[in-house]
């Protein structure tokens, strides 16, 4: 199995590499995640795991800069799930979705690249027609757990 690349956070705040032995930024964190490299940050003195509070430091300054992703009301509704009864179903449900953005837009991109003969609009097209047949079922299954109806259909 595939080790994660450790890289260590000490208390100043430096992050340092150990697959290289170096020190890194938070740029170079994100351009591993850019990249797709697995890694854990580990803070130094507990050897805890807090690679999603790194993870959640570089969405901060990602918002704070340019164009942000979230509006302030999606970062509104994202607080009031905590602590709700569909926290789990939403995150859930929000790992889905991103999963089939990922792959249409990988399709998109697969199809672009190998039929000459499809116009952009027309893979477009077949591309969101997909994604809302996915969307849809993503939805119809959150529904169903976040309503506790999720008996079978008859």
């Amino acid at each position: 199995m595939f080790e994660p690349r450790i890289i260590k956070k000490y208390q100043n705040r430096c992050l340092y590499d150990t697959s290289q032995s170096k020190y890194i930024s938070l740029a170079d964190l994100k351009e591993l995640v850019t990249e797709g490299e697995s890694f854990e940050v580990r803070e130094v003195k507990t050897d805890k795991d807090i690679t999603r509070q790194v993870l959640l430091q570089i969405i901060a300054e990602e918002e704070n800069e340019g164009n942000p992703l979230f509006t302030t009301d999606v970062l509104m509704r994202f607080i009031r799930m905590y602590g709700d009864s569909v926290q789990d179903s939403f995150s859930s449900y929000m790992e889905q979705s991103l999963s089939f953005f990922d792959q249409q837009t990988k399709q998109l991109f697969d199809q672009f690249g190998a039929k000459v003969d499809s116009t952009p609009m027309n893979v477009f097209t077949e591309m969101t027609r997909k994604n809302l047949d996915l969307w849809q079922e993503a939805q119809k299954n959150f529904y169903k757990t976040a309503t506790g109806s999720g008996e079978k259909e008859k």
